[in-house]
């Protein structure tokens, strides 16, 4: 396929999530964005303990990216546990491999809070945490889209964001995105693919 025509599938597959409620999942296959979308790049708090981190730090390790919220009330839960699962099958390959969760709520998403979820689902689980305009360059990166509606009379605190994962290889290019992590096998084939390319590079 033509760059610009890849470049046109990938943004109508992005822009068909914007701003989807959670619960609304969908079952797309992963997406091959390779030279597309831009490599990982960011500057956030690493809330497992408290330190300021960089994409840097994860070069090595293929990464699953993915923007949530700890109040979501099932698409972000369900995400997580299904790449706890995914980790657990990859079995002595998880350990070059790290799920980085952005919170796209800092405002509710504390150090301590953003900590306790994370940790609930596995250790290879990493909670980032930024201030809004960091939180929002690093979604507008990636054409994640996000809105955070603060509670007025009649109307209640409200967040809603779009659902993708991106999945970058061990120099931090961004290689695939997807909307459903419910075929866990296929998302342990894409990992172990990238492994493979790693280790064929070395």
């Amino acid at each position: 396929m033509p760059r610009v025509l890849q470049f046109r599938a990938v943004t109508a597959l992005l822009l068909s999530l914007t701003l989807a409620a959670c619960g609304r999942a969908t079952n797309v296959n992963t997406t091959n964005i390779a030279g597309i979308m831009p490599a990982l790049e960011f500057s956030l708090v690493r809330t497992n303990d408290n330190v300021p981190v960089t994409a840097r730090l994860y070069r090595g390790d293929v990464i699953l990216l993915y923007f949530g919220y700890t109040h979501c009330p099932d698409e972000c839960p369900l995400t997580l546990a299904n790449l706890a699962r995914t980790l657990k099958s990859l079995g002595q390959s998880a350990a070059k491999t790290r799920v980085l969760f952005v919170t796209v709520d800092p405002d509710r998403d504390t150090i301590s809070v953003l900590k306790s979820y994370v940790h609930a689902f596995g250790p290879h689980i990493d909670g980032l945490r930024g201030d809004p305009n960091s939180t929002a360059n690093l979604a507008r990166r990636y054409r994640v889209l996000y809105s955070v509606t603060l509670p007025s009379p009649g109307h209640p605190y409200s967040v809603m964001h779009s659902d993708a994962l991106f999945i970058f290889d061990e120099t931090g290019r961004a290689r695939f995105v997807t909307t459903s992590t419910t075929n866990t096998d296929a998302l342990v084939g894409r990992i172990r693919e990238l492994q493979v390319q790693s280790k064929s590079r070395a």
